[in-house]
């Protein structure tokens, strides 16, 4: 989310999202508010500082180490503050282990990527930390039913080999895709919770998400191709959830040629319109239209950080009442525009 109060961006997400709120990421607070320094912060016994380069593992706690712990405890008591009494599902996220190792570099060498020990301890240090952050939310929101995010926007690029190393001059060799499966398995049957993966760049591994014991993916719907068609009916066919990222995360620019003095951006409009992506697919695969509202979660595209605040606000209602349509006229969301 965009901005750096906590309390207001906790208050708002609440109000807008009664029935799937979460624990909001503010980056824009700086490092240990980001996504690989937050979720380093949840690492147990590894520590992390920042260099002119990035992240990088160091040999004891430091200040950078330090504030990444103290921005998720100052938002977990926002969180829990504006939650009592709240029963129902509630979403947390933490980096997946393949997009630390791919932005955390080691004390002296390359990126943790490139030292496969390097990856299995990170691997076991991030599913520990994330089975004490699980049981920390539970203690303090205990009428929460906790889901748990994995977010792993470099795994096509660990896959493919695509990894740029520390220096930027080269590679980093690809992973073997069982070898991915395997660690994601492990750190999601440890955290205890039911679990999705969010990939926002092209060619998600989807087959290989749902091995893992995941129970669904987040991903951008504009980056899906109908060469995944066959790996998303296996899904769907196999209760495997999707969060389908069609609503804008940043504003629309308006045609210059249209553009009238003191009109601004075009806002959000017809939900409907939203998610014909998402019925044109179910359509194409053969489902039938009373599937999508529970198969289907409607969410922002990636980037919503950057969006201005007003923006953020209408994007997640705009989900929500996009989301309706999918559960309430699924017939119109499939209908050919």
């Amino acid at each position: 989310m965009p901005g750096e109060n906590i309390r207001e961006t906790v208050k708002m997400v609440l109000g807008l999202l009664p029935d799937l709120p979460h624990l909001p990421e503010l980056p824009a607070r700086g490092p240990g508010a980001d996504l690989t320094g937050r979720s380093a912060g949840v690492l147990v016994d590894l520590y992390t500082d920042v260099q002119p380069s990035g992240w990088r593992f160091v040999g004891r706690p430091g200040r950078d180490h330090r504030r990444a712990g103290s921005y998720l405890s100052e938002d977990l008591d926002a969180l829990e503050e504006f939650t009592q009494g709240y029963t129902g599902p509630l979403k947390i996220q933490v980096a997946g282990p393949w997009t630390l190792a791919a932005t955390i570099e080691l004390t002296y060498g390359d990126k943790a990527l490139a030292d496969p020990g390097a990856v299995r301890d990170l691997a076991t240090s991030l599913a520990e930390g994330i089975r004490l952050h699980v049981a920390d939310v539970a203690r303090r929101i205990p009428g929460a039913t906790l889901l748990l995010q994995l977010d792993e926007p470099a795994l096509p690029g660990v896959i493919a080999g695509d990894v740029p190393t520390a220096s930027g001059f080269g590679r980093l060799r690809a992973v073997d895709k069982a070898v991915v499966r395997d660690t994601l398995r492990d750190v999601i049957a440890d955290a205890g919770v039911p679990t999705i993966v969010h990939c926002c760049a092209p060619g998600t591994p989807i087959t290989l998400l749902r091995q893992t014991g995941a129970a669904g993916v987040s991903l951008d719907f504009a980056l899906l191709r109908q060469s995944q068609d066959e790996s998303i009916g296996e899904a769907v066919e196999a209760g495997f959830g999707f969060f389908a990222g069609v609503v804008p995360s940043v504003e629309a620019k308006p045609d210059p040629a249209e553009v009238k003095p003191g009109v601004g951006a075009r806002p959000l409009s017809d939900p409907p319109g939203t998610v014909r992506s998402v019925g044109t697919l179910w359509n194409r695969l053969g489902f039938p239209p009373e599937s999508l509202g529970e198969a289907v979660v409607v969410t922002p595209t990636c980037g919503l950080a950057g969006a201005s605040p007003a923006h953020a606000r209408a994007a997640l209602a705009h989900s929500v009442v996009a989301g309706r349509v999918l559960r309430d006229d699924p017939e119109g969301a499939m209908q050919r525009p």
